[in-house]
């Protein structure tokens, strides 16, 4: 799986809201000042050549829809992440997290509690 660029991922999490949708769709979901109709529809086009998105047929027009799901592609972007900056360490990344953020024990605390649930709910 390929790493998705800034521009590209806000198409996919316009696509992964919406389950699928036109080019219109996309665009009426993105932030002022829109992008153009091309450029929307060039980063699909560059979606569906790296097997992200798929389309449907309607005429001359297209119905985009999600390949890769969400949660697949977010574990492999935080794998890399955790890769390439804590050496693949998790427990680097709670450390510098806790550090930078300044948490204390009881902090610390109240995220065990929610990472114990859900892996509980799992």
């Amino acid at each position: 799986m390929k790493e998705l660029t800034k521009a590209e991922e806000q198409v996919m999490q316009i696509l992964w809201q919406l389950e699928k949708g036109f080019v219109k769709d996309i665009i009426a979901e993105m932030p002022d000042p829109k992008p153009a109709y091309n450029t929307v529809s060039t980063i699909i086009r560059i979606l569906e050549q790296k097997g992200f998105v798929g389309h449907e047929a309607f005429g001359k027009t297209y119905q985009y829809h999600p390949l890769v799901p969400k949660e697949e592609y977010s574990n492999f972007y935080l794998n890399n992440f955790l890769s390439g900056y804590f050496s693949g360490s998790f427990e680097r990344l709670v450390s510098f997290f806790a550090k930078e953020n300044d948490l204390d024990i009881k902090d610390m605390d109240e995220l065990m509690k929610h990472v114990k649930k859900d892996l509980k709910d799992k």
